[in-house]
């Protein structure tokens, strides 16, 4: 077994916001090895976030923001279950970053199963008809349209999509939130605003 230093475990900490003895714990599992310590701290957030998407989140933070030169502005509204946890920085922070995502990459929709379902079945229509898939052996036409369709949830969906510059979809972010704070964690709604698109 590795000797885990306690810098190792800073930074360990400061990459992922998870504590100290679970963050000691992952890298000793993990033989000191950093990036299997963060897996293993993400697989950890999911079984804690998954314990908590049942329970009630009504508290939170609705937040503006307007990105440089007041072209792009957005509106969103995220949950959590209780007004001390949206009084953190921490969540705070979260927020920010979301209304900012939603800013920059214009989801449509907050998480795939909140697309109606005429919605998806035009876009399978719409892409069924293009010429090149009609090149394509009708064999594999429908699992090219599958993952055409998940390619498109990457665009129009704000949990699907890959969290700024990193690795990480805006589902992850939520899902690492969840488990550093302690409760559940739903953004409940958006509106994104551009100067001059049609109506």
């Amino acid at each position: 077994m590795a000797t885990i230093s306690a810098e190792a475990v800073k930074d360990l900490r400061e990459r992922t916001g998870a504590g100290f003895m679970d963050c000691k714990r992952a890298l000793e599992e993990a033989d000191g090895d950093v990036d299997k310590a963060v897996a293993r701290l993400r697989e950890k957030g999911l079984a804690a976030a998954a314990k908590k998407a049942d329970r009630s989140a009504k508290d939170g933070l609705v937040e503006s923001y307007i990105h440089p030169g007041n072209k792009v502005g957005v509106l969103i509204e995220v949950n959590c279950e209780t007004d001390f946890v949206a009084r953190t920085d921490d969540f705070r922070k979260l927020v920010r970053d979301l209304a900012i995502q939603v800013a920059g990459l214009a989801p449509l929709y907050v998480e795939v199963e909140r697309i109606p379902a005429a919605a998806i079945e035009e876009k399978r229509a719409q892409l069924l008809a293009s010429e090149e898939l009609k090149k394509k052996p009708e064999a594999i036409r429908g699992q090219i349209v599958d993952g055409q369709l998940k390619k498109w949830f990457t665009e129009v969906v704000l949990y699907e999509q890959p969290f700024r510059d990193t690795d990480i979809t805006v589902k992850t972010l939520v899902t690492e939130a969840i488990a550093r704070l302690g409760e559940n964690i739903r953004v409940r709604r958006f509106s994104r605003f551009a100067l001059g698109e049609e109506l």
